[in-house]
């Protein structure tokens, strides 16, 4: 059954939202990109602590340049305040005018020389011309500290490249939906379908796909009311071992039951779907998404077939994935298209003696069903 959001999200323009939507501008501005991207900018955020908070997941959702920055700038201020650091204790033990055997850092007359010690100390390249004496005890803390960070910049820095090049959004590009979405007869009803694929080689055993249907109206004072719409789909679990039909009954209680081809060049809606899934090679957790808008859907056509039987294996034919063919359809919404199917009922049932009980029976014939529903009194 077709159920509907209690909660409507108000996006205020003046404090964090988006983009202005002028009166033309708001049948244009996607609520969601085709490549499941979300075209939304916020402002005023000035309340940097829950990003800091939450440091990794932040370092991981920027750029490659701006983690490459990071990367570097990690490295480089480490060397240069540990080369700080080393500078000084040399300078204050005066390391430059004493004997070998009173001096804390050897071959470290200057702040360059500080700065060549520290990096290659964190990097462990040990070239053994500069080195550490045993008569200094805070350049050894300072030495141990120094190794300590090294090895916990080098475990966060890792870690978010693995975690960057292991993101879900670069799996979910192998897995895609349809262009379009069509609108054909199933079994003498009307369907809503759209087109699901995995294009790698190591299919994804089990997901789940969800479907949404998203209206945003623009009021007077220059917010945006969206209100989400659940679509019913008749299989949400899917073994994606080949292409798979997502399908969506245009029934009593579906949002779009009452629309019909010409209907829907005068709406503004979004068709929102998604596949979540999880990686096989990783156990990672992925979603795929994209939308449609009414203009996407193909009124009287079907997916062509791409899957063959062949002699060992099945063939998908990923060439065929978008295309698709003209089909008989009724040229009506499926509201109309049920209404002219069925006969009209009448007012009051007809009465009938039923004489195994002697009783007197309401009859009321259906023709969907084709049965007789009896209801004695």
């Amino acid at each position: 059954m077709q159920t509907e959001t209690a909660e409507q999200v108000v996006i205020d323009t003046s404090s964090t939202t988006v983009h202005t939507l002028g009166p033309k501008d708001a049948r244009k501005i996607r609520y969601m990109q085709k490549d499941g991207r979300f075209p939304v900018v916020f402002h005023k955020a000035s309340d940097w602590s829950p990003y800091l908070m939450d440091i990794f997941t932040t370092l991981v959702e920027i750029r490659w340049r701006v983690m490459f920055l990071v990367f570097s700038l990690s490295y480089i201020l480490s060397w240069i305040f540990f080369g700080l650091c080393y500078w000084l204790i040399a300078y204050v033990n005066g390391d430059d005018s004493n004997d070998d055997d009173k001096i804390c850092i050897y071959n470290v007359r200057g702040f360059t020389g500080a700065f060549l010690f520290s990096m290659e100390t964190q990097a462990t390249i040990g070239y053994g011309f500069r080195g550490m004496s045993e008569n200094c005890m805070v350049a050894i803390i300072v030495v141990t500290v120094q190794d300590v960070l090294s090895c916990l910049i080098d475990t966060i820095i890792i870690g978010i490249v693995i975690a960057k090049m292991a993101s879900a959004r670069k799996r979910a590009q192998t897995v895609g939906f349809s262009n379009f979405v069509v609108v054909s007869l199933r079994d003498g009803v009307l369907c809503l379908s759209w087109r699901l694929g995995d294009f790698r080689r190591n299919h994804i055993v089990e997901g789940v796909t969800t479907a949404q249907l998203i209206r945003y109206v623009k009021k007077p004072m220059g917010y945006v009311v969206i209100s989400y719409q659940n679509l019913e789909i008749e299989e949400r679990e899917i073994v994606l071992a080949t292409p798979a039909l997502i399908i969506h009954k245009l029934q009593p209680g579906s949002p779009l039951y009452g629309l019909g081809p010409d209907d829907l060049l005068e709406e503004n809606f979004e068709l929102v779907v998604s596949f979540t899934y999880t990686g096989d090679s990783t156990g990672m957790l992925h979603q795929t998404r994209t939308s449609y808008t009414p203009s996407d859907i193909r009124w009287g056509q079907r997916f062509q077939n791409m899957l063959k039987v062949g002699k060992r294996h099945y063939k998908v034919d990923y060439a065929l994935f978008n295309e698709t063919i003209w089909v008989p359809v009724p040229l009506m919404s499926a509201e109309e298209y049920d209404r002219r199917r069925r006969p009209v009922e009448p007012n009051t049932p007809s009465l009938q003696p039923d004489k195994r009980s002697r009783h007197t029976c309401a009859v009321t014939p259906d023709s969907t069903e084709e049965v007789m529903h009896q209801t004695c009194l």
